[in-house]
């Protein structure tokens, strides 16, 4: 059994990993950006540049944690329920939340017969999303297991990081334009003046030229061309740690989150239970595509919320180069099912001894 310092540890070690990414790419651009700031601060350029890391770092993942969140519900195919509808799921939750002294958490539905939830972090409410699936084949005890499991996330302060862990695995293996998250065209607008811009300022660095000489066009020109070609590789490569460090966390977390659920439930076996009827009926190993394992690794079991043999025949699944699909940690996401039952029929075993003791 993983600690709670142990755990702490892990989900602040990977929140410092995927911030120290930010930090070094907003780095590297400020110190390419700074004979662009010259004419402005003059010779302060320099101490400019370098203040600006750490909010520019700030702002960088607040983008990638809005990006995140809602490319996650969108994969999801999640929809936040009508004021009135599903009153007592609602309730539901909102007990749950009491008994975790935890902050209800906004509610979505999955329409997928896959049976499965999870939860999704932000920079406010967060959501939790069912699928119609699991709310056919469960009720009373073991539901309240599975929606205490989501609710132990968010008390584990972890299913943000999780959603975060996310971002460059859903841009490395997008099926359409990343300016479709942006929102409405004049955002769109603007963060492809502001990419032509930077991409402009860094490209005349990399050169050596004069800002608005033939030479800086001709750099910007190979680096609009190098993106059109290699930009997807180049993400996939920087996907890589953060598919690292968010699977090994995924793993972990998932059995502090079966004990803490378990315990705020009050029902061990219920969640046992769960997980069992659940894996059962889960149809086949998931397929390996990336986007759907970022959905995986925030699932409360490690089949997605969609029809695999579908993406397999749509071809959905990474392609035989790409090095994400090489990682055998893009696809084990969770720990075997039989050892979190194991692990829950203990948890189970010592509170009964414990209560024919007292």
């Amino acid at each position: 059994m993983i600690r709670t310092s142990a755990r702490s540890r892990r989900v602040a070690l990977t929140l410092a990993g995927l911030l120290a990414a930010d930090a070094a790419l907003v780095a590297v651009l400020a110190y390419l950006l700074r004979p662009w700031l010259g004419p402005v601060v003059g010779d302060r350029a320099g101490l400019v540049a370098a203040a600006a890391v750490v909010p520019a770092t700030a702002a960088l993942a607040a983008g990638q944690l809005r990006y995140a969140r809602r490319e996650t519900l969108a994969a999801a195919d999640a929809r936040p329920l009508d004021d009135g509808e599903r009153p007592e799921l609602r309730a539901r939750l909102a007990r749950l939340a009491r008994t975790a002294d935890a902050r209800v958490p906004e509610l979505a539905i999955a329409e997928t017969d896959a049976p499965n939830s999870l939860t999704v972090g932000g920079l406010g409410r967060a959501t939790v999303v069912v699928s119609t699936g699991l709310l056919d084949r469960l009720d009373g005890d073991e539901l309240d297991a599975v929606l205490a499991h989501e609710l132990a996330h968010l008390r584990n302060r972890d299913a943000t990081v999780m959603t975060l862990a996310t971002f460059l695995p859903a841009l490395a293996s997008e099926d359409r334009s990343t300016l479709s998250a942006l929102g409405g065209p004049v955002e769109r607008r603007l963060a492809v003046g502001l990419a032509l811009v930077v991409g402009y300022a860094v490209s005349s660095s990399l050169a050596s030229a004069p800002a608005f000489s033939p030479a800086s066009v001709l750099a910007f020109g190979g680096l609009v061309a190098f993106t059109a070609l290699f930009g997807g590789v180049a993400l996939g490569v920087l996907a890589i740690p953060a598919v690292v460090l968010s699977g090994r966390l995924s793993r972990e977390r998932e059995f502090a989150a079966d004990r803490a659920g378990a315990l705020i439930s009050g029902e061990p076996a219920a969640m046992a239970s769960a997980l069992e009827r659940l894996d059962a009926g889960a149809d086949g190993r998931p397929s390996v595509d990336l986007r759907a394992a970022g959905i995986r690794e925030l699932c409360f079991l490690p089949h997605g919320l969609g029809d695999r043999r579908r993406e397999a025949d749509d071809g959905g699944g990474l392609g035989a180069g790409d090095p994400l699909a090489e990682l055998p940690l893009a696809v084990a996401t969770h720990p075997p099912t039989e050892e979190r039952v194991a692990r829950l029929r203990d948890v189970a075993a010592r509170g009964e001894a414990a209560y024919q003791r007292s």
